[in-house]
């Protein structure tokens, strides 16, 4: 006994002495911050939603303030973000970091439209430094649309906090990927917080943009409605880049959920986009580019010159599109319907963008722009110049689809391995152990490193084990007799050496205190004790036998 007490406190010596070594990160770990909870609010429109609210709404950037502000607490933060990094108090990220002493928030980065979402489509904006905090507000959409190294000098942790409108040409998420190269570039950190689709995560449809037709209105291999997530798109753009990537998730939060169900006001992401109906409408209207097929109100109208307004409505309406329906409308000299969106859940923003373009080329055959020694923006927004040449052909919306299937499906596929959050409904973390659920004090939670993590006490005495915890050492001692078998386990606070019966163990993961509270590895403490761990997604049980 007296060796194995020697062995012990050497380890733990040789453990502390180098912990801050340990500190230093790999530059190319994907580290997924996933906390899965309920959806949680009702929705506005009463057609929406008829799901009872148990749990709150709760978006990344405020999780971050709540259970990670390790990640930034003593660092130097630079700050990607706009009008739209608000949390549900209607506070902006910026003055959150900026009035948090422990945080240093150093440096500020605008993408389109700038940091106060007032410049135009397009428009080239300047860098300057913030008035009020003194910082540099660095322009993404300007003489550079990806951070320079001398614009991450001082920069050690890289937040993004900007919202999405959940469409591949939307550039927010172009700003986004160019970010994470350049945090690759320069070996920073990016932490995404994660914020709603607009759209939800279910529709996932459009034409999958080809490899010759990446821009900065489409720099990746996406469909033009992609159904994932800013945090989930980090994780999928990260597959080729290979970036110290990091994802603060949403709670109360499903594949299932639409804007409306967050409770969240809408805030003009863009100058074109003042709400809702222009965030749906968006992939719908905006498709025409160079044709003379446009969008008027703000997304919700689309027509061109020589169209017959009625007979365009009748098309669109005998297609029989869910969750929408066209009214015709004339505006000046064009022909046009209206939309009007009936059921957020089932409307296709992206199939209904490409029948009403396709019915419109019936009605007045407008000329197809070409791609030549330069790729018009009509093939950049549909991420192909095959659309084109379907339209000349004749083809219905219908043939159009049946072309992208095999792309299309091959990328939901792909895309699997990147969400973040369930299909299915909501259920509580726990924690069965020899088929007695395990009563817990404080809510067991899954941290960065995908681990459940549960309550120190009940987790050991539920397995018939002791255990002596020092808080002067922050070492948590385990014993006792599992299954037939005696053992003893070592923890300690912060690290992630485990000793089992006197051999070291490498965690993935560590104990830590949170909330007043000593919580542990699940999987990790029930393996060394001998037990068997299985872990039920779709029910987010664990069962320990």
């Amino acid at each position: 006994m007296k060796s194995k007490i020697s062995t012990k406190s050497k380890i733990i010596r040789r453990i502390n002495q180098n912990n801050s070594k340990r500190i230093s990160r790999n530059a190319c770990s994907i580290m997924v911050v996933l906390i899965m909870l309920a959806l949680t609010s009702t929705s506005v429109f009463a057609q929406t939603s008829d799901i009872a609210s148990t749990v709150s709404f709760k978006l990344g950037n405020e999780n971050l303030m709540s259970s990670y502000h390790h990640l930034i607490a003593g660092k130097r933060v630079g700050l990607i973000t706009n009008q739209s990094g608000v949390n549900s108090q209607g506070e902006s990220t910026i003055d959150v970091l900026a009035n948090d002493s422990t945080v240093d928030l150093v440096a500020l980065y605008g993408p389109e439209h700038g940091i106060d979402g007032q410049a135009g489509a397009g428009e080239y904006i300047e860098s300057y430094i913030h008035k009020e905090l003194g910082i540099p507000v660095y322009s993404l959409y300007g003489k550079t649309r990806k951070p320079s190294e001398s614009m991450l000098a001082d920069v050690e942790v890289i937040l993004f906090d900007v919202q999405d409108i959940g469409a591949r040409t939307y550039t927010y998420i172009s700003t986004l990927n160019y970010c994470i190269k350049a945090a690759k570039e320069c070996e920073k950190t990016i932490i995404v917080l994660d914020r709603p689709n607009p759209l939800g995560g279910v529709i996932v449809d459009g034409w999958v943009l080809e490899d010759q037709f990446e821009t900065f209105v489409g720099v990746d291999n996406l469909p033009t409605a992609h159904g994932m997530t800013v945090g989930e798109l980090a994780l999928y753009f990260n597959r080729d880049i290979g970036a110290d990537v990091r994802v603060v998730p949403m709670e109360g939060y499903s594949r299932e959920t639409i804007y409306q169900d967050t409770g969240l006001p809408w805030i003009a992401t863009s100058p074109n986009i003042p709400d809702i109906d222009s965030v749906f409408g968006y992939m719908s209207t905006g498709l025409g580019e160079g044709t003379g097929i446009f969008q008027a109100d703000k997304f919700k109208w689309i027509g061109g010159k020589g169209i017959d307004a009625f007979a365009f409505a009748n098309l669109l309406n005998q297609a029989q599109l869910s969750g929408v329906t066209f009214i015709p409308e004339v505006r000046g000299s064009a022909g046009g319907v209206r939309l009007v969106i009936n059921d957020y859940r089932l409307f296709n923003p992206a199939k209904t963008g490409i029948y009403a373009l396709t019915y419109a080329h019936s009605l007045n055959s407008f000329k197809v722009p070409k791609s030549g020694k330069t790729t018009v923006m009509f093939d950049k927004i549909m991420g192909t110049d095959k659309i084109g040449i379907y339209l000349e052909q004749g083809l219905t919306p219908q043939e159009i689809d049946a072309k992208n299937l095999t792309r299309l499906n091959s990328f939901k596929e792909e895309r699997k391995k990147y969400l973040i959050y369930s299909d299915e409904p909501y259920h509580q973390l726990s924690v069965i152990v020899q088929g007695k659920t395990v009563e817990f004090d404080s809510e067991p939670y899954i941290d960065e490193n995908n681990r459940l993590m549960v309550p120190l006490r009940a987790i050991v005495e539920a397995l018939g084990a002791q255990v002596d915890w020092s808080l002067e050492k922050r070492t948590i001692n385990i014993s006792g007799d599992v299954l037939g078998k005696k053992k003893s386990i070592l923890f300690v606070i912060d690290e992630k050496t485990a000793i089992v019966d006197d051999a070291r163990n490498e965690m993935d993961t560590c104990p830590v205190i949170k909330n007043s509270r000593t919580m542990i590895p699940a999987r990790y403490v029930s393996e060394f004790m001998g037990a068997t761990v299985n872990w039920n997604g779709e029910t987010r049980t664990v069962t320990v036998e």
